[in-house]
């Protein structure tokens, strides 16, 4: 299957559990794949065949922009679930939300979930 790769955009958004999360912010990272035939796309240069990747960025920033979440596992899984009703093309979405400045005292490059989610039937 072909996929489309979105990797490492970067949003300001007030998801997490604590109090000061919700109401100072932090930065977020998503990585997308979208998985879908991009044969015809390819062939015909046509973008009919395909999924504007600018599109899918602004739906993906709005989940920061106008949402507020406990969970990045609940950020994630809303994303996934507007990608695939959103465009009937796509069979499966991989989606990785990435926190990296987590009110976690140690050394890490970021705490994240990566949520796979296809299409039924």
């Amino acid at each position: 299957m072909d996929k489309i790769i979105m990797e490492n955009m970067g949003f300001y958004g007030y998801h997490g559990v604590l109090e000061e999360e919700k109401k100072l912010g932090q930065k977020f990272f998503v990585d997308a794949e979208l998985y879908l035939d991009l044969k015809k796309a390819g062939e015909s240069d046509d973008l009919h065949y395909t999924v504007s990747y600018a599109e899918v960025y602004e739906m993906i920033q709005k989940n920061f922009k106008e949402k507020k979440m406990d969970l990045i596992e609940a950020v994630a899984e809303t994303i996934c679930n507007q990608i695939l009703d959103a465009y009937p093309i796509i069979h499966e979405v991989m989606i990785r939300v990435k926190k990296p400045e987590a009110p976690v005292e140690g050394i890490y490059d970021y705490f994240g979930v990566e949520l796979r989610r296809k299409k039924n039937g």
